[in-house]
């Protein structure tokens, strides 16, 4: 007998014989599915990049580009609907959509340290209670009124506890996204929002399991007991066997090494086997992966690896998915009238009022300042993908129906928009105040014994045995203050940074070695510094900076000021290859090179890293280095030889000065050059400096006259085979004047741009420029009139 009603659509076979035997890709599912991961990826990408200005998370540019595809914007063509989201297509969609989605709750258990939970302080504790109970309390509130307006006829306790954890999460890694591009990650109130934050995770995970468990659609109502019970016996059984595992597993990944792929695999596939057993129980298969991945130590090098080997396949190719599938259950069309809109507004203004108000009160009670108290509302009012879990598990059982859904996908977008500019509209941190006591800005200075601070700065581990050894070599052995370094971890705020990356390293920022939990092991840099450290007998803090890279420059002279760092060393944003030639490592590290030569708080060198000291760190019992200063006049030659004095204090360093002086017989013949001030400092500098090493013999000075650029070419070619050679970024003078030739990196002034050619590739090359208090140069004219010249070569 026909069966009456729409008929179900034929399953979609997998792949197509191709368009010339008259298939359409479109109408098989591998295909399908591979255009509409192109097409939501173009989309989100897009509309992210387009919000970037706005300093908006990712997420909102992704939930946005699900309901832009969906019925409410693009969707409403049935031509465009039928066609790309076709009905028959939704099982493969939603099946890839749901593995993404395991995954990436895996990746969410991964950020939660269990370790960190217990640890967390009364304040953290009762601002996160607050922050879950009155919403809660609103969301059931709210419940009632929806229930008897647009959702009728639903099961009652069911969505009294969905609205209830709907507007009571935070979610924890957009929130911890937010913290890090307000650079409000290691300030209190950034502290504190993340540890209220965690414990909110949790709790709201378990309301929203027992959520689950009420919505069954079992006649028996004793089976969402049994579905509860079985979820809690299924996390105690895992707590109980699995962590032995992965503690063993854990320590057989050593630092620096590759974690092996069996216990990547064996971690993967505990993931989808628990995911199995909650799917099995009546719970969603998420919450599986979830629990395994708080069971993950999270100390050594294995959290790390498993982050990078799932993050960025399922962040870029299967999350997406999850989005679409999400929007293509929202209509906005479905919100209709004064009273939906209404419904709306009240639902936006519960959840702001719960979050907002009850964090607020809290946080005052516990004596935070009015405007923390104020910010730290407005962090936990944060919703995302979480928020959307929750949502899209209420409308697959049926517990909110069309347009309640599209009001809740609402209030999301519009309550974690406003996060970033309500915060930084009510939260402004105090500007830091010049440190009065900033004496030593530079490294030349009269009290020659005073503390010599560092602020040493990298990228990568190819930037240290080159950084340690320029170290060893500043560390002046007859100082009686002796040196201190801050070694600063650039790393760029990106998309992809994970918050296990971002909190765990910002909230251990500036500890001493000795302060940092022993059973962690720490990694290769640490352990490089901690070697280095113990070795000289130097103070050393590590740092980490995490920043997007238009405001990176920003944390550097901030920490350089904070510290009062005489210098800041950079590495150049070029790395030496086997033939000798230097390429670029990265070209965004050029400008926040330039960035922070214009804006630093104390003098500036640039390292040129050709292994100084060869790949590895060198004892200061093996240093044999032979270090030249090439010297022509002026503020940032005088630097460079404050720095090259300090150097020629090591017994196994031999360091020679080469002057250069304009022949006389050319002196009509050149352009002159006024700089009688700094002439008469240059010699009185001068004069001191060999006064102090006459009677040593691992220091030479030699004069060279020179008549034109060929000649000085000619002498730096002649004295550059050493280990390091010391310029100044802008020398004064002439001869220097004469070598001010077109350059590809006005960073490195005239000298330091003619030392990055091949043919002086033997030398590492310190290129140092003199803080002063007035502003002595522009870098962004001489970037425009580099861009010009290039112009009208190109023209030409």
């Amino acid at each position: 007998m026909a069966s009456v009603g729409h008929a179900c659509p034929a399953p979609m076979k997998p792949t197509s014989n191709g368009v010339f035997q008259g298939d359409s890709p479109l109408d098989f599912a591998l295909p399908l599915a591979i255009l509409q991961i192109c097409l939501v990826i173009l989309l989100t990408r897009g509309l992210a990049f387009i919000l970037r200005p706005l300093r908006q998370p990712r997420v909102i540019a992704e939930i946005t580009g699900g309901i832009l595809l969906g019925p409410s914007a693009l969707g409403r063509s049935e031509r465009f609907l039928h066609a790309v989201f076709p009905p028959k297509s939704q099982t493969v969609l939603d099946t890839l959509a749901n593995l993404g989605l395991i995954f990436f709750m895996f990746l969410v258990g991964l950020e939660l340290d269990p370790k960190s939970l217990r640890q967390t302080g009364k304040k953290a504790l009762g601002i996160a209670i607050a922050g879950i109970s009155l919403p809660f309390a609103l969301g059931i509130g709210s419940s009632f009124l929806l229930r008897e307006t647009i959702s009728k006829g639903v099961d009652g306790s069911s969505f009294l506890v969905f609205m209830g954890v709907a507007l009571s999460i935070t979610a924890f890694p957009v929130l911890a996204r937010i913290l890090a591009e307000l650079k409000l990650l290691t300030a209190d109130v950034g502290r504190m929002a993340m540890s209220a934050a965690a414990v909110n995770d949790v709790a709201a995970w378990i309301l929203l399991a027992l959520a689950v468990a009420l919505s069954g659609s079992g006649q028996s109502s004793l089976v969402p007991v049994w579905v509860f019970l079985s979820g809690c016996v299924f996390v105690i059984c895992l707590t109980l066997l699995v962590p032995p595992t992965f503690k063993w597993m854990a320590r057989q990944c050593h630092e620096g090494e590759p974690v092996e792929e069996t216990y990547v695999c064996a971690t993967l596939a505990a993931v989808l086997a628990a995911g199995f057993i909650t799917d099995a129980i009546g719970i969603h298969a998420m919450f599986g992966a979830f629990v395994v991945g708080v069971l993950v130590p999270k100390e050594g090098p294995f959290a790390g690896a498993l982050v990078e080997k799932v993050e960025d396949l399922v962040s870029g190719i299967f999350l997406p998915l999850y989005f679409v599938s999400s929007g293509l259950k929202t209509n906005i069309a479905t919100i209709q009238g004064l009273q939906s809109w209404g419904l709306l507004a009240l639902v936006i203004l519960t959840a702001c009022l719960g979050k907002i108000v009850g964090t607020f009160v809290v946080s005052l009670s516990f004596k935070v300042p009015l405007r923390e108290a104020l910010a730290l509302g407005i962090l936990m009012n944060t919703k995302g993908l979480v928020e959307l879990i929750v949502l899209n598990i209420g409308k697959d059982r049926k517990v909110l129906n069309d347009q309640v859904f599209a009001i809740m996908i609402l209030m999301a977008v519009v309550t974690t928009f406003m996060t970033t500019p309500l915060v930084m509209a009510v939260y402004k941190p105090a500007r830091r105040a010049r440190v009065a006591d900033y004496k030593h800005r530079t490294v030349e200075r009269k009290n020659s014994k005073a503390q010599f601070r560092i602020l040493a700065c990298f990228h990568s581990a190819r930037n240290i045995p080159s950084t340690i050894n320029l170290l060893e070599a500043l560390r002046g052995i007859q100082k009686s203050e002796g040196l201190c370094v801050y070694a600063l971890h650039l790393m760029e705020l990106s998309e992809r940074s994970s918050a296990i990356l971002m909190v765990h390293k910002a909230r251990r920022n500036g500890l001493p070695f000795w302060n940092r939990g022993r059973q962690s092991n720490p990694n290769h840099i640490v352990v490089a510094f901690e070697a280095f450290q113990q070795l000289s007998r130097v103070s050393v803090r590590p740092m980490t900076a995490i920043s997007s890279m238009s405001d990176m420059h920003e944390d550097i002279c901030t920490t350089a000021e904070s510290k009062r760092a005489a210098i800041i060393i950079l590495p150049f944003h070029k790395h030496q290859r086997l033939d000798g030639s230097l390429e670029t490592t990265r070209s965004d590290f050029r400008w926040v090179n330039q960035r922070v030569l214009k804006h630093a708080p104390c003098s500036v060198g640039i390292l040129i890293d050709r292994g100084l000291g060869g790949t590895t760190q060198v004892s200061a019992s093996n240093v044999s280095y032979t270090i030249t200063v090439l010297f022509f006049g002026g503020r940032d030659d005088r630097e460079a030889l404050a720095c090259g004095a300090r150097m020629a204090e090591h017994p196994g360093i031999s360091f020679i000065v080469i002057r250069f002086l304009l022949a006389p017989d050319t002196i009509g013949n050149t352009v002159s050059v006024d700089m009688a001030g700094n002439a008469s400092m240059d010699e009185e500098v001068l004069s001191e400096f060999k006064l102090k090493t006459s009677r040593d013999g691992s220091v030479r000075y030699e004069e060279r006259l020179v008549r034109n650029t060929t000649e000085t070419t000619a002498v730096i070619r002649e004295v550059s085979r050493c280990n390091l050679l010391l310029v100044g970024r802008m020398p004064d003078g002439e001869l220097a004047l004469a070598l001010s030739t077109r350059s590809d990196c006005p960073e490195l002034g005239p000298v330091g741009s003619l030392l990055t050619s091949l043919e002086f590739s033997t030398a590492s090359v310190l290129v140092i420029q003199q803080y002063s208090d007035r502003v002595f140069m522009n870098l962004t004219s001489e970037l425009e009139e580099d861009s010009r010249d290039k112009d009208s070569d190109l023209s030409n």
